[in-house]
């Protein structure tokens, strides 16, 4: 088992900025790939970024140069620095971790609202 908290989420204007921190617990032993999932209301949950267990990082199209996923050297915890937030962005984040030739595990999940 793997179990994900969160932490980081809230409200800031557009141009501000925000980091989330996801703590992996558990089988941690196992993961190898974590990431920032996020869903908007009438969308489709999608991926914004991941990282693997040897650091190479993918991220969505429409935050890449804006945001930035990162990972605490013991690999427990990873981060997203969010930066020159959009009213766009607002959406829940989930922090994602694959585990056990991919098995999921999911947080419960961050509120972040964007303001114009």
């Amino acid at each position: 088992q793997v179990q994900l908290l969160e932490s980081g989420g809230g409200l800031v204007q557009a141009g501000g900025s925000l980091r989330l921190s996801c703590a992996a617990s558990g089988n941690i032993f196992t993961i190898s790939i974590m990431g920032w999932y996020r869903q908007a209301p009438g969308k489709q949950r999608e991926l914004v970024a991941g990282i693997t267990r040897i650091g190479i990082t993918n991220y969505a199209d429409s935050v890449k140069g804006r945001f930035t996923i990162s990972r605490d050297n013991a690999d427990y915890t990873v981060y997203l620095q969010m930066n020159n937030l959009k009213p766009e962005d607002t959406a829940v984040y989930y922090c994602n971790a694959r585990y056990n030739y991919g098995t999921s595990a999911w947080g419960q999940g961050t509120q972040v609202t964007v303001s114009s």
